[in-house]
């Protein structure tokens, strides 16, 4: 399998495994969407790392398979693409990508994808598309931009350059740089702290965050308000609130 899951501690690792580079090819491209949809469902998964291995994280599309495909193949492929990135966003509990080595092109696009990023001092990131005579295709024009603004996209998009981990953390691009040989420990101890959290309050979270990105201010404290609300239907919310009344806060054992 060029994908798997790997289920520990409340944590689901899904794991590129597709030597040497992680080409994501079209069946690897399938089965990520096939886990994350698996991990989005399985309540013995409360969060999620996003790992390459070692020594990469992924290098990009197979541009062997895509070099193969005319117009008409991309404009059937398309949608399936960006599918298999966006079941990644859409997993509704904390997702960290743990990057090290090159996340390029598709590696990079699927970087975006996460709640978080953790990468080793040995990264390099980019959307380098534009240098084959195209444009990022699995979001990386929509999510880029969203995460580090138009102008510091347009820079890398344009130029197709790379960016060492010092600059993708002074961008924006990645949240946290550790020693290379650290960064998968630390993504899953980062999600493995908050799979010991409510599940449902982060799922909210996460669902009022990334909505209420894609709209105006007053829908957003819309859909603010009505997740907010709903959470005092929950057990969790009984366990939060009575633990810190009897014990202070920070204390509750969330089942």
């Amino acid at each position: 399998m060029t994908v798997t899951l790997e289920v520990r501690d409340g944590v689901g690792t899904i794991r590129l495994d597709r030597p040497p580079m992680n080409a994501l090819d079209m069946a690897t491209q399938d089965r990520l969407r096939e886990l994350a949809d698996e991990a989005a469902r399985r309540e013995d998964v409360r969060a999620v790392v996003v790992h390459g291995g070692e020594k990469v994280f992924a290098a990009g599309a197979d541009i062997k398979e895509m070099r193969d495909m005319d117009h008409a193949a991309m404009v059937a492929r398309s949608r399936a693409l960006q599918d298999s990135f966006t079941a990644v966003a859409r997993i509704p509990k904390p997702v960290v990508a743990a990057v090290t080595g090159y996340a390029l092109g598709g590696g990079c696009e699927l970087a975006l994808c996460a709640d978080f990023r953790i990468a080793g001092d040995n990264a390099k990131l980019g959307q380098p598309e534009i240098l084959l005579g195209v444009i990022p295709g699995a979001g990386g024009t929509q999510r880029l931009a969203r995460l580090v603004g138009p102008s510091r996209a347009k820079d890398l998009i344009f130029t197709g350059r790379h960016v060492r981990a010092d600059e993708a953390l002074a961008i924006g691009l990645v949240d946290r740089v550790v020693p290379a040989a650290e960064v998968y420990q630390q993504a899953h101890a980062w999600a493995s702290a908050l799979a010991k959290g409510p599940a449902l309050a982060l799922r909210a979270a996460k669902e009022a965050v990334d909505a209420g990105l894609e709209t105006d201010l007053d829908t957003g404290l819309t859909i603010e308000r009505n997740l907010f609300a709903g959470l005092f239907a929950t057990e969790d919310r009984e366990t939060g609130m009575r633990s810190f009344m009897e014990d202070g806060p920070g204390k509750a054992d969330f089942r």
